[in-house]
């Protein structure tokens, strides 16, 4: 490229020119950058050589011709430079393309002084001359809805005017509402060698304007300007590609269409080839099958039907140059087709391949039938069954067989084969029948025919195993999977006896027979000809019932046992005077013949049920009927005792009952009674047994006479020999308030209540040096002092924020209890003052009330029993001498606010008791009068072999040594008690070689007048009874003295007291009595 001059000149233009040297017919692109960090533009398509420009900057040039366009490399770039001295407008658009009825705002901008007049120019094409539109306007903006080449420049002053530079362009688009859309004729997107099609692009609405086109292939622009144009398959060189065209259509060089949608078009060398479908293969009775051949998704297509009657026939056309794809058919033969179309202007014809051949098979109505010969479904190894294809209705036709398994299609086809289960599996078997090439039955019902490798076991069962007195029993014999040609041979004794006959046994129906003896059955199956036998079942034994019964029983009889103890079960067979077997059903099973089965460690597979019966030794197959179930249940846990205690809290000659329960109560326990021993050690208790419990003790209660101070207790039970022991019970406490010297529990401050966060210590005094403070929350469990608060040598603080009502107590190292205190911990605002210990009778107490605030009160009210005793303006309430009426529960009354209730204890004063004269004279009677009775039967009963015993009471131990006996004791305990030994002569020469005889007597005597009442005369009488019992010993009597008093029993506590007595008396014979 070449420039007549490198300096625009003002107001006027340079001559470029673009060549390529040595060839014409080229046509040139022209760009040019406004500087070289920006792009070039394309601003003038398609023109000669020569071009004028009046802006600066930077252009090149590029030609191009032919179709596909070949362009050249770009040329060099000549710079064209403007006069400066001049400013330059900038022109800016706020979009470049006009919108379908809108406009483009376009602005000129000089700089930031004013006065400038504005002047706007428009070219229409790159060839046409610039038109200005607007001129001397102040308004430096410019609404365009025009396509164009737009530029601007500015003037102002006086005379002369003085203009800017011309302003840079800015190429406007304006597109038109025309849709452009391109057209195949005909319209086949896909054409074959030979054809020929049109392109067209149709530009709808526009038809009064001279439209210019513009073309892409393949998205890319071709030089092509024609609204159509032709492809041929002869000029395009490459097949099995496709093209893609789109096109739009230019009114002037700024307004055009949008591109038009892209339409494909495929070219193929080959011959299309058509596909034939059926939607079947054979056509039903009195139906037809619909055949379509199809070429592609182009139409225009014509088609020609051909069919063969067999393979060896030449082709027939049935169909000729139809535009029906799909075509109904009746008759069977081979199909195939093929298709033809025509393009325009007469060209020839062009046909496709021949699509591939679809067989037809036309169904006549005779129905074809497999059958089965014998008609076993299910044949075993070395069985053997013919299966037959019948056509009915097939008269004197000639058929062929087609089979199903493909095995059995052997020239020549036959209408049956012979199956043999040596050689077949098991399998599915159908058949139909040929007439001739294409004419057919259609496939018979499937018949299944199960072959079996194994010969098959029959299977004996009876309604009952036991024939009862007089009776029969029914067995049943038979095949899986049965069948009714089946028939059913029987046996007794050995397999390889003879079959029974009708005097063994009573036919029932097929495969069932009665019989009335016992012994060993079998049976077996058989059928066809010659006869094929199936396995020997397996044998069943019958048993003839006698009328005996069996029973059960448990050693000991104890339905419900734990894991670990023994258990004996005994079969007796009542009126069983033969010799028997046994046979026994137990959950775990065995197989046992004798008549015991024991369980030396029960456990819970050893729970279920228990059932036995007897067989005869001399009659195999006689036995007695089952017993009844016995059901033995086995508790994997072991059982748990729980203690309780009544009274909790100790009056002054109470009696405490110690009671003790088995969870999940059951039969033959013997209860262990002990007292709790506290071991500091491991903040635990050891326990010694309580007298009299050394073997257990039958009752479930023991009695304690006299306790007086705060104790505890735990107990157990046993039963079984070797015995069998539940848990040890947790403990259970007595609880006393009495202060007793050994051991003693201090409060501090001395009171029951007390405030949440109060500190309040427990102090344990006593001549001992290790201690423990022991508490027992109301329904909860006991603990020691470290557990929940601090311990500081013996003394225990607490500071608690929560309320708590619980029994505390000292333990020492050495085994002692102190005295308990109740002491509740209230978050209140008030609390009664009362004394922690019990207060002992003829004493005086203050009891008093106290707030949080700690201040003094006045005017306090005091209740007794919820009795109001004192509303007057003291704040406390004293008690000069207390007496057992004071006892009670007390609380106070402050300003509306009311105390818990309080319990204050009195502790009764022991006073001597006046008693009548003749009380010593009435006992010394009684006694002579026992002694001399117990005398008497010494002497009476000293020739008998015959020893009696009866046991003494709950508190005394049966388990007594001899020592024992022979110490001189005598106590008084609770109520009047003597207890009396006279101990045998020592002179032991005398006595050799004869036994050790010793007398004992134990007399009990109860009060005949109340406590506390003197100079009362009381109503009494005394009677004695006297009973005699053997006791194990030989040389020990003991005789049993009932003392009664007739007047009421005395109320002690609250509980009533026996008003009859047992006084024992324990003799042993040949003792010398000194009298």
């Amino acid at each position: 490229m070449t420039a007549d001059k490198a300096i625009l000149p003002v107001r006027g233009s340079v001559t470029l020119t673009c060549s390529v040297e040595g060839s014409a017919d080229w046509k040139y692109d022209w760009f040019r950058q406004t500087s070289d960090s920006h792009a070039a533009q394309l601003f003038i398509y398609e023109t000669n050589g020569v071009i004028s420009v009046n802006q600066g900057g930077i252009y090149y040039c590029r030609g191009g011709r032919g179709y596909p366009v070949f362009s050249t490399e770009d040329s060099n770039k000549v710079t064209i430079q403007q006069t400066a001295n001049k400013p330059k407008p900038t022109l800016t658009a706020d979009k470049i393309i006009i919108p379908v009825h809108g406009s483009v705002t376009l602005t000129c901008s000089v700089d930031d002084s004013a006065d400038w007049r504005y002047e706007w120019f428009r070219q229409t094409s790159r060839s046409y001359a610039d038109q200005p539109i607007r001129y001397a306007e102040s308004n430096r903006v410019l609404r365009a809805n025009q396509g164009g080449i737009y530029y601007c420049r500015a003037g102002r002053g006086g005379d002369p005017e003085i203009f800017t530079e011309y302003s840079n362009t800015v190429t406007i688009q304006k597109p038109v509402s025309n849709k452009a859309v391109v057209t195949l004729q005909p319209n086949w997107p896909l054409i074959y060698s030979g054809e020929t099609i049109t392109v067209r692009c149709e530009v709808q609405g526009g038809a009064d304007t001279q439209w210019e086109y513009e073309w892409r292939e393949n998205n890319v622009a071709v030089s092509r300007k024609d609204k159509e144009f032709k492809i041929s398959s002869a000029s395009i060189h490459i097949y099995g590609v496709y093209i893609v065209y789109s096109c739009k259509g230019r009114r002037d060089f700024y307004s055009s269409t949008e591109w038009s949608e892209a339409i494909t078009l495929t070219l193929s060398l080959n011959k299309p080839k058509p596909t034939l479908t059926a939607d079947k293969i054979i056509i039903p009775v009195h139906g037809s099958v619909t055949l379509t051949c199809s070429v592609d998704d182009s139409a225009d297509w014509r088609y020609e039907w051909f069919r063969r009657a067999s393979a060896s026939y030449t082709a027939q056309p049935i169909r000729y140059a139809e535009s029906n794809r799909v075509l109904r058919v009746y008759q069977g033969g081979i199909y195939y087709c093929r298709a033809g179309r025509r393009g325009r202007g007469g060209e020839p014809e062009i046909f496709t391949e021949y699509s591939d051949t679809v067989t037809i098979w036309k169904t006549v109505p005779n129905k074809a039938t497999v059958i089965l010969q014998p008609n076993w479904p299910l044949i075993f190894w070395g069985e053997t069954v013919t299966v037959r294809c019948e056509i009915q209705g097939g008269g004197d036709t000639k058929w062929t067989y087609e089979w199903t398994p493909d095995n059995l299609n052997t020239y020549p086809t036959l209408s049956e084969h012979r199956i043999s289960s040596n050689n077949y599996y098991s399998g599915e078997f159908k058949c139909r029948g040929r007439k001739d090439s294409y004419s057919l039955t259609e496939w018979s019902d499937v018949i299944t025919l199960t072959v079996l490798s194994n010969r098959p076991k029959a299977k004996l069962s009876a309604d009952n195993t036991d024939i009862p007195v007089g009776g029969s029993v029914t067995l049943t014999c038979s095949v899986d999977p049965s069948s009714s040609a089946w028939k059913y041979y029987w046996y007794k004794g050995k397999k390889t006896s003879e079959p029974l006959n009708t005097q063994d046994a009573v036919s029932q129906s097929t495969g069932q027979i009665s019989v009335s003896q016992g012994g060993f059955y079998w049976c077996r199956g058989g059928r066809g000809d010659p006869v094929y036998y199936t396995e020997y079942s397996d044998s069943i034994r019958i048993k003839t019932i006698v009328s005996n019964k069996a029973v059960v029983t448990l050693r000991p009889n104890w339905t419900e046992i734990y894991r670990g103890e023994a258990m004996m079960l005994r079969c007796e067979i009542h009126d069983g005077g033969t010799e028997w077997e046994y046979e026994w059903e137990t959950p775990p099973y065995t197989s046992l013949n004798q008549n015991e089965y024991k369980i030396s460690k029960a456990s819970s597979h050893h729970s279920g049920n228990y059932r036995c019966k007897g067989r005869m030794k001399n009659a195999q197959h006689t036995s007695t009927e089952w017993s009844d179930y016995i059901k033995l249940t086995v508790s994997d846990n072991a059982p748990e005792s729980v203690l309780t205690v009544s009274p909790s809290w100790l009056s002054p000659g109470d009696s405490v009952t110690l009671s003790c329960e088995v969870e999940h109560p059951s039969a033959g326990w013997r209860f262990y009674w002990y007292k709790t021993v506290p071991k500091l050690s491991d903040n635990s208790y050891s326990y010694e047994l309580l007298p009299g419990s050394t073997n257990g003790t039958e009752q479930d209660s023991y009695i304690i006479h006299g306790s007086t101070h705060t104790a505890g207790y735990m107990c157990r039970a046993g039963r079984g020999d070797p015995v069998f022991y539940t848990q040890y019970s947790k403990p259970a406490f007595v609880w006393s308030g009495d202060v007793h010297s050994a051991v003693t529990l201090k409060v501090s401050p001395d009171r029951v209540q007390h405030f949440t966060y109060e500190s309040v210590s427990l102090s344990c005094e006593g001549n001992f040096t290790e201690w423990r403070v022991m508490r027992f929350p109301k329904g909860s469990y006991w603990s020691y002092c470290p557990n929940w608060r601090s311990m500081t040598g013996s003394t225990c603080n607490i500071k608690s924020s929560q309320q708590s009502d619980a029994v505390y107590w000292c333990e020492s190292g050495s085994g002692e209890f102190s005295n308990a205190v109740n002491i509740t911990i209230q978050n209140a605002d008030i609390i009664l003052v009362s004394p922690v210990h019990p207060v002992t009778e003829g004493d005086s107490v203050t009891l008093g009330c106290k707030l949080k605030t700690g201040e003094l009160l006045s005017n306090v009210f005091f209740y007794q029993n919820d009795k109001l005793i004192q509303n007057d303006t003291r704040g406390e309430l004293n008690i000069t001498a207390v007496s057992k009426s004071d006892e009670g529960f007390y609380k106070c009354k402050y300003s509306g606010k009311e105390s818990q209730q309080g319990w204050m204890s009195v502790k009764a004063v022991s006073r001597p008791e006046s008693s009548s004269s003749l009380i010593p004279l009435i006992v010394g009677l009684v006694c002579g009068i026992i002694l001399i009775i117990l005398l008497l039967l010494l002497y009476r009963y000293r020739r008998s072999k015959d020893s009696h015993f009866i046991r003494p009471i709950q508190s005394e131990s049966t388990n007594q040594n001899e020592t024992q006996h022979n110490e001189n004791s005598s106590s008084l305990h609770g109520d009047a008690c003597l207890y009396e030994s006279i101990k045998g002569s020592d002179n032991t020469e005398n006595d050799a070689g004869e036994s050790q005889d010793i007398t004992y007597s134990s007399i009990e005597l109860k009060n005949v007048y109340k406590t506390g009442k003197r100079h009362e005369t009381v109503e009494s009488s005394v009677y004695a009874d006297v009973k005699i019992g053997s006791a194990a010993d030989d040389n020990l009597t003991y005789t049993q003295v009932n003392y009664h008093n007739k007047g009421k029993a005395k109320k002690h506590n609250g509980k009533s007291t026996p008003a009859a007595t047992a006084v024992y008396s324990e003799v042993k014979p040949g003792t010398s009595l000194g009298l």
